[in-house]
């Protein structure tokens, strides 16, 4: 995400494993560690509507126009153009691949441009299609849907877009253009004719929607996380893809639509967010030659950095001090290489009308302790849940750790959602970051 994640519901709380799932391989934490709670009110139903309760979506300021910026090339690369894991044309579905097939070419990228054809194919003969990511959408999950809503759009397609309750934008993200798109979750066909999956790695991922995505009449499947679960009758899913983003900016170039600001944006709110402001390992050439072509598009970066990770209320900073008082570091856990944690009660941050939303980014000022490879944040939600956030810095498997627990990730960022006592779920946590030959063991 976002030193990122996917979220995942404790066992036994009476929601699916997935509905929580919320990770992502060394992104960032602004994005996949958003979990709003109805911050801010919720968004007016009915196509057209905006944010309810918080006032009009602000917008960045007056952008300078980009002097005759070419268009980004909309005609799809020629059959014989090589193919690289983590830009265009980026293997889709490699796990059902021939492990030994040719990347430049062979079985496995044949059977990756079929998929991207079939997607193509279902566009273009939909006269509407909805769209839904994960709930609690992040910065990669509502920049990609918004970014392909317009695209749809100016293809003259009927685009519907939501996300499963609780339906609210987190605040950080309402800077984001083509929000008059969304629409409430109940307004969504009970049976779409076509439907596009983003950013999930499971179907229940997509709560309330996950009913109408298994009675769609074919589901497309954009997603770039490793646990993905194969859902979907088209998969767009690539685990080197350093963001969904990468793989929707692919899908419009493939569908013949120029990127304009407005769809840059969204695409660039999406790859920033997951590569932690292209700072971590999934960061390759191929990402900033994306980010390059987004930038020409007209996209800001400073802005939408400004507002993905730097503007916080005061008592955001009251939060953190009490966060950070209260960090425990165990030189011994994680195999001896050493854990550092954290926690966040509802009631440190309702003492200071912090909403949930807020959070995200208090995990990367943990995860810079030089004695711990591993960081970790326990958030207490609205519901008196747990989410907890984790990160390593590359020699831990914390989305391991996290898949054994209920949850989700990759190696580097993942969660899981669980209830009871801060303490029992950290000694859950430090005995799954355990590995046969640690010397902690």
């Amino acid at each position: 995400m976002s030193g990122t994640e996917r979220r995942a519901e404790a066992p036994g709380a009476g929601r699916p494993a997935e509905w929580l799932l919320h990770d992502a391989d060394g992104h960032s934490a602004s994005g996949h560690d958003i979990v709003p709670r109805g911050v801010g009110g919720g968004l007016a139903g009915g196509r057209g509507g905006g944010l309810g309760g918080g006032g009009p979506v602000p917008a960045l300021p007056p952008e300078p126009a980009v002097p005759s910026a070419p268009p980004v090339p909309s005609e799809p690369p020629a059959p014989s153009e090589p193919r690289g894991p983590h830009g265009r044309g980026a293997p889709v579905d490699s796990a059902a691949a021939d492990p030994g097939s040719d990347p430049a070419g062979g079985p496995a990228m044949q059977a990756a441009d079929l998929e991207w054809d079939r997607a193509v194919e279902l566009i273009r003969g939909a006269g509407e299609v909805c769209l839904a990511c994960h709930v609690a959408p992040d910065g990669d999950a509502l920049g990609s849907m918004l970014a392909l809503a317009q695209a749809l759009r100016a293809l003259g397609k009927r685009c519907l877009a939501s996300f499963g309750e609780p339906f609210a934008v987190p605040a950080i993200l309402r800077f984001l253009p083509g929000q008059e798109l969304l629409v409430e979750p109940a307004r969504m066909p009970a049976a779409p004719g076509l439907m596009i999956s983003l950013d999930a790695a499971g179907q229940a991922r997509l709560g309330s929607l996950a009913e109408p995505a298994a009675r769609a009449g074919a589901l497309i499947v954009v997603d770039h996380h490793a646990s993905n679960t194969d859902f979907g009758g088209v998969r767009l899913v690539d685990p080197d893809a350093a963001a969904t983003a990468v793989l929707v900016e692919e899908l419009i170039r493939r569908l013949g639509v120029p990127l304009d600001r407005d769809i840059a944006q969204g695409l660039y709110a999406g790859l920033a967010s997951d590569t932690g402001s292209f700072k971590y390992p999934c960061t390759t050439p191929e990402v900033h030659d994306l980010a390059g072509r987004l930038l020409t598009a007209g996209v800001r970066p400073e802005a939408v950095s400004r507002e993905l990770w730097d503007r916080a209320p005061f008592g955001y900073l009251q939060v953190l001090a009490g966060a950070l008082a209260r960090a425990r570091l165990e030189r011994d856990a994680a195999g001896g290489r050493g854990l550092v944690w954290t926690t966040i009660a509802r009631s440190d941050r309702d003492a200071r009308d912090v909403p949930y939303d807020q959070l995200e980014g208090v995990i990367d000022q943990l995860r810079r302790t030089d004695e711990a490879e591993v960081a970790v944040v326990c958030k207490e939600d609205d519901r008196g849940d747990w989410y907890v956030s984790t990160r390593s810095k590359g020699s831990v498997d914390v989305g391991r750790a996290c898949v054994e627990l209920g949850g989700g990730g990759h190696r580097t960022a993942a969660a899981f959602t669980m209830g009871g006592e801060p303490a029992c779920i950290i000694d859950r946590l430090r005995a799954a970051l355990r590995v046969p030959g640690d010397r902690a063991d």
